[in-house]
């Protein structure tokens, strides 16, 4: 990112369409950064620690391993029950029907492979130390450039005065972390 804002950062004479411009690079810049994707084993390992706890249906599952990565990792349906289908047809797991979804639960055979696998669920090794570093920073800022795109699109002149403002403070005060020992 460095060297890719205008000089002078955003209290410096930029226009108001500069600090814009540059705020949705910021947000296109930590949306490419945030996601992460596994490899194909991981849906495997995912879907077989989730069904350890409990039976779920496949809507479940993607989004159980959301919430677990820290909305880092959200499988596809697409990668989802094709495994949840290959692990039917393996034994490992059955599908019942209940109120028109299938729910999955893990066979006795399931169970044994979990357990002999002692392998740990992805989001518990994805990123490791990384969370903060590369998950909960990128967040923020596209949070807070969605916040500063709503105002630019809503707000007065008045009010888009007071956020760039806001974001000019935001600024002095992160480099003021970086500053502190």
């Amino acid at each position: 990112m460095g060297g890719s804002f205008p000089a002078g950062g955003f209290g410096t004479g930029m226009s108001a369409e500069g600090m814009w411009q540059a705020m949705d690079q910021l947000r296109s810049t930590f949306e490419k950064r945030v996601g992460t994707r596994m490899g194909r084993g991981d849906v495997r390992a995912a879907v077989l620690a989730l069904l350890v706890e409990k039976p779920m249906h496949g809507y479940q599952i993607i989004h159980e391993i959301e919430e677990r990565s820290g909305g880092h990792w959200k499988p596809s349906a697409g990668s989802v029950y094709p495994t949840l289908q290959l692990l039917a047809d393996e034994g490992i797991l059955i599908a019942e029907e209940s109120n028109g979804r299938k729910t999955y639960a893990l066979t006795d055979a399931g169970r044994e492979e979990v357990a002999g696998a002692g392998t740990t669920a992805p989001w518990e090794t994805a990123g490791a130390g990384d969370s903060t570093r590369f998950g909960t920073l990128p967040k923020a800022g596209i949070d807070l450039a969605h916040a500063a795109a709503q105002v630019r699109r809503t707000g007065t002149p008045e009010q888009i005065q007071q956020a760039a403002t806001v974001l000019d403070e935001a600024r002095r005060r992160l480099y003021s972390i970086l500053a502190q020992d």
